[in-house]
């Protein structure tokens, strides 16, 4: 049962996008800057959701009550809904994902959708065709709305400006991550009774490369929670304070009388080697363990958005301990996509 005290689903803006991603290149070997980061604004273009920079407390506690609304129905037994009857939907994923791929999967299953998975591997893109020509391609097939994950910041905002489809971003480069972002408001909703005002949350870990801290940011100080980030100078971002963050030297700083804490994986897979002395290191210096799990407020939650590296950036006992919140991250995760999924579609067949 959802503890939102919020009105009835209203309808909420979108968030937008509008950045021409460059092709890769190589990663800094040093602290990264939110300067030259994409920048997200508020939309009245409701086919798409591509970022919560910019979203209103309203329009985000509509999304948090639309998704409350659906974990209720999705919990009834042998649910079904034929709400995404006729509407084609295409994951289209050019990095790997686990929880997000299967969870918007679920999520359209659930709805009635007729739903199409894109890999890039194996695809024409491995042929030299460009993002926007694949995005072109899948649309002509009659495709109503495509869940984008990509590595390059903006790429799902490029193919909103260009296609009629309605666009989902589901994590883009270092950008953002807004249905992750999402449940992890819906989670701290429930554990906070609803109330944003006068939290504090730590956000603690590799904060330079972490799409879901950037939207976890925007949407707690929206609501009108205080975030505080922790994490080796080297994967800590510039400019966090412009943002309305608070930034600590130490994790035990940052977690102490906190409301909640988020540990963030340490993504090897998007840096140079040098950031971080050694994984023991990081583990010894940043870690979530037990005993600095123990600094956080009495019933504080603990997140993580997964996959984890354990005993790296959070221990076992933490993770499978009475504080994690971890596992009803996960399963928040199909209320909000289809929360998503509902309002997208409506708004594309409004459009069309």
């Amino acid at each position: 049962m959802s503890h939102l005290s919020v009105p009835a689903r209203p309808a909420p803006a979108g968030a937008g996008v509008f950045f021409s991603p460059a092709a890769g290149g190589a990663r800094s070997a040093g602290p990264v800057g939110l300067a030259a980061a994409p920048r997200a604004a508020e939309t009245a273009d409701a086919r798409h959701l591509l970022g919560l920079e910019g979203m209103s407390r309203d329009a985000l506690l509509g999304w948090l009550a639309a998704a409350a609304e659906w974990r209720t129905r999705l919990a009834a037994p042998r649910f079904a809904a034929d709400t995404l009857r006729g509407v084609a939907v295409c994951n289209a994923f050019f990095e790997d994902s686990t929880r997000t791929r299967v969870s918007f999967e679920l999520a359209e299953r659930r709805l009635g959708a007729a739903v199409v998975t894109f890999a890039a591997a194996g695809s024409s893109l491995s042929k030299g065709e460009s993002l926007l020509d694949t995005a072109r391609t899948i649309a002509a097939m009659g495709v109503d709305l495509l869940v984008v994950r990509h590595g390059s910041p903006g790429a799902p905002a490029l193919i909103a400006r260009h296609l009629e489809v309605g666009v989902i971003n589901a994590g883009d480069g270092e950008h953002e991550h807004p249905t992750q972002g999402l449940l992890d408001l819906l989670t701290l909703a429930d554990a906070w009774g609803g109330r944003f005002e006068g939290r504090r949350i730590a956000i603690v870990g590799d904060v330079a490369h972490s799409r879901v801290a950037r939207s976890a940011l925007f949407g707690l100080t929206a609501l009108g929670a205080r975030v505080t980030f922790a994490g080796p100078p080297t994967l800590m971002p510039a400019g966090l304070a412009a943002l309305g963050a608070e930034v600590a030297g130490t994790v035990e700083e940052a977690l102490a009388g906190a409301d909640a804490a988020m540990a963030l994986r340490l993504q090897r897979e998007r840096m140079e080697s040098g950031l971080v002395p050694s994984v023991g290191e990081y583990a010894r210096v940043w870690g979530l363990d037990a005993r600095r799990a123990g600094l956080l407020a009495p019933g504080a939650p603990v997140l993580h958005p997964g996959p984890m590296n354990r005993e790296v950036e959070i221990s076992s006992e933490v993770a499978d301990g009475p504080r994690s919140a971890v596992l009803r991250q996960v399963a928040n995760g199909v209320a909000v996509r289809c929360a998503v999924l509902e309002r997208c579609a409506t708004a594309r067949s409004r459009a069309a």
